[in-house]
């Protein structure tokens, strides 16, 4: 019998278990643009840290609220975001841009 192989959903909710790959998976999802995206990789990240119910405890928010901020029409509050992003040991900044160097 062959071995199953892991779908790339399960490959991906692996990999963000560990808090580098989240960061670098988050920030990749908000320079799409796409709140759709973002709103996407914050539930992957949920499913891979504990789910719903764990998060929903780590924030002191309830699982309904979550559905509903991360669903694919979500427009989650500032506050709640950042909760939802320290309960993953990350946090929301804000960068200068820079700018792009001049190839002679």
């Amino acid at each position: 019998m062959k071995p199953r192989l892991k779908s790339y959903h399960e490959y991906l909710i692996e990999k963000l278990r560990d808090p580098g790959e989240r960061e670098a998976y988050l920030n990749a999802a908000l320079e799409d643009g796409d709140p759709k995206t973002l709103l996407k990789a914050l539930r992957n990240v949920a499913e891979a840290t504990g789910g719903m119910r764990k998060l929903a405890s780590k924030t002191n928010l309830s699982r309904e609220s979550l559905y509903r901020m991360l669903s694919e029409r979500g427009n989650p509050e500032l506050r709640s975001l950042g909760r939802v992003l320290s309960s993953f040991g990350l946090s929301l900044r804000v960068a200068a841009h820079r700018p792009a160097a001049h190839a002679h």
